[in-house]
């Protein structure tokens, strides 16, 4: 059985992480793969990803898992059901309390499988700028002057 929440459609919409808004503060690029639309998929996938081994999870231990605010969740939830990826159905818990299994549907397997090839891409280009630009700060350490740690500083022997 559908409940309410379901029958509105919003788009997921999630924000730049810390980190690349503040590489596009400082003047930075902000990776491709940071974008808006590249982050929803992401988190679609996680979520479509966690239902799939526990449809009994409730929005609160899925907002945990994910580590994102129960009110996305259950935004993001909406934005799946609308799609027609998940469906919502009703069951008593062991609590004899009203809860909802979320269910994947075939549209929403074979989404999931879409979207694993694309994180792992993701992910892959990810690693690979981080690693190149380890290999940039090593070099640019090594030209550096043997140096007296600042005041502060932990990382002196």
């Amino acid at each position: 059985m559908m409940n309410a929440w379901a029958a509105s459609s919003p788009a997921c919409v999630c924000v730049l992480p810390a980190a690349a808004a503040k590489r596009a503060r400082q003047g930075g690029s902000v990776p491709e793969q940071a974008t808006p639309a590249a982050l929803n998929d992401e988190i679609h996938y996680r979520i479509l990803r966690l239902l799939e081994s526990r449809p009994d999870m409730s929005q609160r231990e899925l907002a945990q898992a994910l580590g994102v605010s129960l009110g996305k969740t259950n935004y993001c939830l909406q934005a799946l059901v609308s799609k027609g990826w998940i469906k919502a159905d009703n069951f008593k818990n062991s609590r004899n309390k009203i809860a909802y299994a979320y269910l994947l549907t075939p549209e929403g397997i074979n989404r999931k499988a879409t979207m694993a090839v694309r994180f792992l891409k993701r992910k892959t280009a990810e690693f690979e700028a981080i690693k190149d630009e380890l290999e940039r700060l090593r070099e640019e350490v090594a030209q550096q002057p043997a140096q007296a740690p600042a005041p502060g500083d932990d990382t002196g022997g």
